[in-house]
């Protein structure tokens, strides 16, 4: 079913959550899927982002969400909470007793000289996540998030040819679709999406190009990340200010009545 969803020129339009009553708003706003973003769930459970979040307390946000809303959910496991690719599988398993049908897995490398991880490397991680979901008998949808644009690896000039190198490998090994961030201007997303043999999903926020003329582009899912989460912490931020400075309350104009999140959660 959440395979399906992904459609070119249909695309499949993502507001990721980090908790349950972010999850159940997504989903009464008309959503048909809901997305975790693991940097919004590690801040929220105080952890930077960044494979810094502990893989349990990762899962359990999951396992909640996941029990909350009743149409398929999609977990950001950044690079799989594990260093070798039998973690990423234990990840994995661990996603889909939690309840969720699909994966991001990043191959953007943190603990060493390069950005990003080796192709063989990355495309073994994928291939355990595979078979690991193969081994449950969970069509588990594996979204490959390729890091070329978003962490500027290589000559501007050469990151079109690796970030479609790379996404035909990581489908070989597995993969069901195509993650590039950090890229938006539509010649690029065009030539992403006639490149790669899959769906693709494109990270978007203020500024960028809206989703129908994505949409015509022929874009499969487009999701915001952290977008969502970094605006309420800065609701946060300008009403203490306001509070603190001025003793007054205009920020909080905008808020979702007390009765209305409780009625949320009582179903």
């Amino acid at each position: 079913m959440f395979q399906s969803l992904h459609r070119g020129g249909e695309p499949l339009v993502l507001a990721n959550a980090w908790d349950v009553a972010g999850a159940l708003l997504v989903r009464e706003a008309g959503a048909r899927a809901v997305a975790t973003t693991s940097a919004g769930v590690a801040w929220s459970l105080g952890a930077p982002d960044g494979d810094r979040l502990n893989r349990d307390r990762a899962l359990d946000l999951v396992a909640r969400v996941a029990a909350a809303v009743d149409v398929p959910v999609t977990a950001d496991i950044e690079s799989g909470f594990a260093s070798k690719p039998e973690g990423v599988a234990e990840t994995v398993r661990g996603v889909i007793e939690a309840g969720a049908v699909g994966v991001n897995i990043e191959d953007t490398f943190r603990g060493g000289v390069s950005p990003l991880r080796p192709v063989e490397e990355q495309c073994e991680r994928i291939a355990a996540a595979r078979q690991a979901a193969d081994a449950a008998g969970i069509p588990l949808y594996v979204n490959a998030r390729v890091d070329v644009y978003l962490r500027a690896a290589g000559e501007r000039e050469d990151r079109l040819g690796a970030a479609l190198e790379r996404a035909a490998a990581y489908l070989e090994a597995g993969a069901s679709g195509v993650f590039v961030p950090g890229v938006v201007d539509p010649v690029t997303v065009s030539a992403l999406v006639k490149g790669v043999a899959a769906p693709l999903n494109i990270l978007v926020g203020p500024g960028d190009p809206a989703v129908a003329e994505l949409a015509g582009l022929g874009v499969a899912r487009v999701s915001v990340g952290s977008a969502i989460a970094s605006a309420a912490y800065a609701v946060v931020r300008r009403a203490t200010r306001e509070l603190l400075d001025s003793g007054t309350y205009t920020a909080l104009e905008e808020g979702l009545g007390h009765g209305e999140l409780n009625a949320l959660l009582e179903g």
